[in-house]
């Protein structure tokens, strides 16, 4: 099984995409690289459409990406949350942490 992940800005739409696995082989790599891609916007749309596996390493890069947006006061939106991360959401409670969108 192929454990990469990328993220990227999507120039057109200003969205940040990402894609690949959200796993604990894969979340450290790019822990920091949407605050680096989304320092310029004032609110970050993520698209999750292209991530292929996911589990609770990727909803806590989620909820670190949340953190990270508040704290440096920009708005955050999650789009295509893999269904993965969203049962591990509602089994533990979270779901009014993440912005779906």
């Amino acid at each position: 099984m192929n454990q990469t992940v990328s993220i990227s800005l999507e120039a057109s739409s200003k969205n940040i995409l990402v894609n690949g696995e959200l796993s604990f082989a894969t979340v450290a790599s790019v822990l920091n690289e949407v605050h680096d891609i989304g320092s310029p916007l004032s609110v970050l749309n993520i698209d999750l459409l292209g991530v292929t596996l996911s589990d609770s390493a990727g909803l806590a890069l989620l909820v670190h990406w949340v953190r990270m947006a508040k704290t440096t006061n920009k708005q955050i939106f999650l789009h295509h949350i893999p269904e993965q991360i969203l049962e591990i959401v509602s089994a533990s409670g979270l779901d009014e942490l993440l912005p779906v969108a």
